[in-house]
């Protein structure tokens, strides 16, 4: 995947190359801090100064909350294992996730490192779903934030992207009649005003897209990727490679 090339809903397999580090301040029971081998600090940041360190989530015999769990990051070796002044290596092992949120930055996002984030993703590793995170997480009900581009190595590989033809804001005419205007394979607005209910009916035909007559060949592709199975379909596969249930 480019950077840059990430929709809500999309379920992705994401890595980083283990790379050496050092252990700082020790580790708690849901907690190790390493110098982080990635970013610079920036040393014109207006509002704080950050001293190089990141604390990393750690699942200690399931004690951790779901902040802890969502955590991509791992050391090798284990934490169990660290002390402050050890030397070991950090970084993600193949990890599926779901995007739940993504937001780009234009300037780039102000932050105490270097480079600058032109865009957040927000993802949640399998088995996690945004109900899993109450009100008041700091991980704001969404998820755990990366920022690709901003210097960590990240690999990311696609393994599902539902309604991979549509776009937002396409409008589409689904197959018992009823219109429907699509902002995410989980935000669908009927123009009926009747509740979503089981979602449009396949297959669907495309009607506008970007306030405009669609083209011919984007209504061949909406048509081809919806000429069999069903919206409950996708959902149902999707839940099956998440472990998850879709972002509201």
């Amino acid at each position: 995947m480019g950077e840059g090339d990430f929709r809500v809903g999309d379920v992705l397999s994401v890595t980083c190359p283990f790379t050496v580090t050092r252990v700082e301040r020790g580790v708690t029971w849901d907690h190790v801090s390493v110098r982080w081998p990635w970013w610079e600090i920036d040393s014109n940041s207006a509002f704080a100064r950050w001293n190089g360190i990141v604390a990393l989530g750690v699942d200690s015999g399931g004690r951790g909350g779901p902040e802890v769990k969502a955590e991509l990051f791992r050391t090798d070796p284990g934490p169990e294992q660290l002390r402050a002044g050890d030397v070991c290596r950090v970084g993600v092992p193949p990890t599926v996730v779901h995007v739940t949120a993504v937001e780009h930055h234009d300037p780039p996002l102000e932050t105490v490192w270097l480079p600058h984030p032109t865009q957040t993703v927000t993802v949640l590793r399998r088995g996690l779903s945004c109900r899993d995170f109450p009100d008041g997480s700091y991980l704001d009900e969404l998820g755990y934030t990366i920022h690709p581009g901003d210097g960590i190595p990240f690999a990311f590989e696609l393994l599902m992207r539902p309604y991979a033809a549509l776009q937002a804001g396409d409008e589409v005419a689904d197959a018992d009649g009823r219109a429907w205007r699509f902002d995410g394979p989980w935000d669908w607005t009927a123009f009926d005003g009747e509740p979503a209910a089981a979602g449009p009916a396949w297959p669907l035909l495309l009607l506008t897209r970007a306030g405009a007559p669609c083209t011919i060949e984007d209504s061949a592709a909406v048509a081809a990727s919806t000429a069999s199975g069903s919206h409950q379909e996708t959902v149902g596969d999707w839940m099956a490679l998440t472990k998850a249930s879709p972002t509201p």
